[in-house]
C-alpha cells in the first residue's frame, strides 16, 4: 500500500509498505478515505518531538471503511464507514474510566503522561497513522465511531481532531458570560477554539498570529477580533492596554512548540531543541490574562522543560488547564452541533491533496504556501467526490 514515510527532519515521502494485519482480537483494519495533515505534525516534520523514528507512517486523523475485524470486534463490522479519533484508548483503564482518553495507561504504558496517539512518534506509542491507504486501529470497539448517513466524509475527519480539540480548548478556559478570550495561534485549532469561545458565552474573542491569510479567515469565520503579532510593539501591553489594563478573562496557547516571535525562545526551543518547544506563546497567554485568569493548553510541547514564567502563574493565582482533547467524550456533543448547523468544521479545508504527493503537502503547509489552513489527503482508493 501507499503510506507516508518519514525520512528526517523536513523529508517525508510517499512509498509502498505492507498492508497492515491484525495483531490483536481487538483490532480492526480501515481502508482510509480521508487522511489530514495537523499543525502538529508539523513538529514532528521539523523534528522537534524525540523519537520520532524513521520510515514512521504518520496521521491521526483518519476516516475509512472497516475491512476487517478481530474476533472480538462486536460494536462495528466490516463494511462501516467510520471516523476513528487521534487518541489511541482501551475503555477500560483507570484514566479512560474518567473519560481522559488521551491519557489512556493502556495504549501507551511505558509512558507516564499521553496516551497512544496515531502516527505520533515512539513518545506516543509508536503506532503507525492513516496517512495512508489502511491503518490498523487497536481498540476498535472503542475509539471508532460509525459516521451518520447524513454527514460527509470531510465533515466527519474534521471530528477526529482540530473541532474536539479547539472545542476542548474553550471547555477548559472554564469561560463566563461576557469574559474576553484571547487566542494564540490562527491554525485550524486556534480558529476552531475561537469559534467555540462563543459557544460557552464569551463576549470578545481576539486572535493573534503573524500569518495575515490565517488572520482574515478567522475574522471572517469565527468570527473574531484579529492582530498580527509583527504589528504590535509589545504584545502582552497591546493586550492590557486593550483590557482596561486588566488582562483578558482566559487566554488559549494554540500554537505549542513553534511559536516564533521572541528569539531566545526561537533559537533554543525551535533551532537548538534544547527545550521542549519554543514556549513563546505561552509566555504572551500567562503575562496577558488578569490576576485569577484561565490559562488553556492545547499547543504540543515536547516532553522535556521548556522557559516558562511559573512566577507569575503562582502571584497572579493563574488556573492552568492542559490537555490532549477527549475526542471521545466529546463527539456526542460535536455531533449534534454540526447536525443543527452551529459548527461547520469543513470550511476549514482548504486544499485536498493526492496522498501520492504528501510529500509536497507537507511543505506547503510548513511554509504556509497557497493559502493552506487545512490540508486533507485523499488516497488513491478514496471516493473522489468532494461535498
Amino acid at each position: 500500500m501507499l503510506a507516508t514515510n518519514f525520512r528526517g527532519p523536513r523529508r517525508v515521502r510517499v512509498d509502498q509498505k505492507p498492508e497492515p494485519e491484525i495483531k490483536h482480537p481487538q483490532d480492526a483494519i480501515v481502508r482510509v478515505v480521508r487522511a489530514c495533515i495537523c499543525g502538529s505534525d508539523l513538529h514532528l516534520y521539523n523534528g522537534s518531538v524525540p523519537d520520532t523514528r524513521i520510515g514512521t507512517t504518520f496521521g491521526h486523523e483518519t476516516v475509512g471503511y472497516v475491512e476487517e475485524v478481530g474476533s472480538e470486534v462486536k460494536k462495528i463490522k466490516v463494511g462501516d464507514k467510520v471516523l476513528v479519533p487521534f487518541n489511541i484508548a482501551c475503555g477500560k483503564c483507570v484514566f479512560c474510566k474518567q473519560q481522559l482518553f488521551g491519557n489512556c495507561h493502556e495504549s501507551n504504558p511505558q509512558a507516564t503522561a499521553v496516551g497512544g496517539i496515531f502516527g505520533y512518534s515512539h513518545t506516543a506509542g509508536g503506532y503507525d497513522g492513516g496517512q495512508a491507504e489502511y491503518v490498523r486501529v487497536p481498540y476498535a470497539d472503542v475509539g471508532p465511531m460509525v459516521v451518520p448517513d447524513w454527514m460527509d466524509d470531510d465533515t466527519a475527519v474534521m471530528l477526529t481532531d482540530v473541532t474536539p480539540t479547539g472545542y476542548q480548548a474553550a471547555e477548559m478556559g472554564g469561560i463566563q458570560k461576557g469574559d474576553t478570550v484571547v487566542v494564540f495561534g490562527a491554525g485550524p485549532v486556534g480558529i476552531m477554539a475561537a469559534r467555540c469561545a462563543w459557544l460557552f458565552g464569551a463576549g470578545r474573542v481576539i486572535v493573534i498570529d503573524h500569518i495575515d491569510y490565517r488572520l482574515d479567515f478567522a475574522k471572517k469565520w469565527c468570527p473574531a477580533e484579529v492582530y498580527n503579532y509583527e504589528e504590535l510593539p509589545d504584545v502582552v501591553q497591546f493586550m492590557k492596554e486593550t483590557t482596561d489594563w486588566i488582562g483578558a478573562d482566559v487566554a488559549i496557547d494554540a500554537v505549542g512548540a513553534e511559536a516564533t516571535g521572541r528569539i531566545g525562545q526561537t533559537l533554543l526551543g525551535k533551532k537548538m531543541h534544547l527545550l521542549g518547544g519554543a514556549a513563546t506563546a505561552l509566555q504572551w497567554a500567562i503575562n496577558s490574562v488578569r490576576k485569577g485568569g484561565v490559562i488553556s493548553v492545547v499547543g504540543v510541547y515536547g516532553p522535556v522543560g521548556a522557559l516558562v514564567p511559573i512566577g507569575n502563574i503562582v502571584n497572579k493565582g493563574l488556573t492552568l488547564r492542559a490537555n490532549q482533547a477527549s475526542v471521545k467524550r466529546l463527539l456526542p456533543r460535536l455531533v449534534e452541533h454540526v447536525e443543527n448547523g452551529i459548527l461547520t468544521p469543513k470550511d476549514l479545508i482548504t486544499h485536498h491533496i493526492p496522498l501520492e504527493e504528501a510529500g509536497d503537502g507537507y511543505k506547503m503547509f510548513s511554509l504556509k504556501l497557497d493559502n493552506m489552513i487545512k490540508p486533507v489527503l485523499m488516497p488513491p482508493k478514496a471516493n473522489k467526490t468532494v461535498h
